[in-house]
């Protein structure tokens, strides 16, 4: 492994540091050559942090040892990729603030696919399952893969159907692959390792944390040319993905649903602020196929 990369790996390992410190790093010394040179005081100011906070970062800048978490990820065949690779997806690298490293189980492969986000509530059922079966065949005969959060409700119903119609799923995770969440949904992780790809902005160790959530969003709608989402309320954590992909300039597709229905504010309100309203797959692909 060449020294740039396992450096951003250690990076990657620190305590105490944000995803937007770690930019800030990355931006001021790309090559990390000398970061750790600068004193002290002036690095803390630099990344504005809490004393307590710095003094734990800076100790693992300086002192930790990343070769044992390399050997671990190798023997569990967690395969990472920085920035700078050519391996690294090309629409991620576009992005605002793109992760310096994607860990991932699976079939790597898959990030150089054509994908789709399918989104949704935690909450979507029958109705979510329904589109679903719909609207996702077609897409897959086209080789689009499925990318979602492997959450409960939309999340797991995408993954299921893409697998089940014999298309490619990518999950992204809000936490590192050691501590999958939903505890109910690892079975479904152990299925999507074998010919499909987890995939992780944060190192395997990381363990849920409520705002990971939200921050993995961009990942989701980074890596895929268009999101759909089935069911969400008005407030519902899928339409920052939907807001992710409209500030990448990604298409928004949303499903209509009874006005009635808690479920349907939120996909009724996005395509009242100018998402596609879809009902079959050519709606989907009309957009997305001419791009090529």
């Amino acid at each position: 492994m060449e020294p740039l990369k396992i450096k951003y790996i250690h990076l990657d390992h620190c305590r105490g540091i944000s995803r937007v410190q770690k930019m800030k790093i990355l931006e001021f010394d790309p090559l990390l050559e000398k970061i750790c040179r600068i004193p002290p005081e002036t690095l803390r100011a630099m990344l504005h942090m809490q004393k307590e906070t710095f003094e734990r970062f800076y100790e693992d800048l300086l002192h930790l040892d990343i070769k044992p978490y390399l050997t671990l990820y190798q023997k569990k065949q967690i395969r990472m990729t920085a920035r700078f690779e050519p391996e690294y997806p090309p629409l991620l690298k576009e992005t605002y603030q793109p992760p310096a490293v994607l860990y991932s189980i699976g079939n790597v492969s898959l990030l150089k696919n054509r994908a789709l986000a399918v989104v949704g509530s935690r909450k979507a059922g029958s109705y979510a399952e329904k589109v679903a079966d719909h609207l996702l065949p077609p897409l897959i005969e086209k080789q689009f893969a499925i990318v979602s959060g492997l959450a409960r409700g939309a999340d797991s119903i995408a993954h299921r159907a893409a697998m089940k119609y014999g298309g490619k799923t990518i999950a992204v995770l809000g936490s590192g692959f050691f501590h999958i969440y939903p505890r109910e949904n690892i079975q479904m992780a152990e299925k999507i390792k074998q010919g499909h790809l987890l995939l992780s902005e944060y190192p395997p160790f990381t363990r849920p944390e409520k705002w990971r959530f939200p921050e993995r969003n961009r990942i989701i709608s980074g890596i895929s040319e268009g999101v759909l989402v089935l069911q969400a309320e008005k407030r519902s954590g899928s339409l920052i993905t939907a807001d992710y992909a409209l500030q990448e300039g990604r298409e928004v597709f949303s499903v209509p649903g009874n006005v009635l229905d808690s479920l349907s504010k939120g996909t009724n309100h996005l395509i009242q602020q100018g998402a596609k309203l879809v009902t079959c797959s050519g709606d989907i692909l009309e957009e997305l196929l001419p791009t090529r």
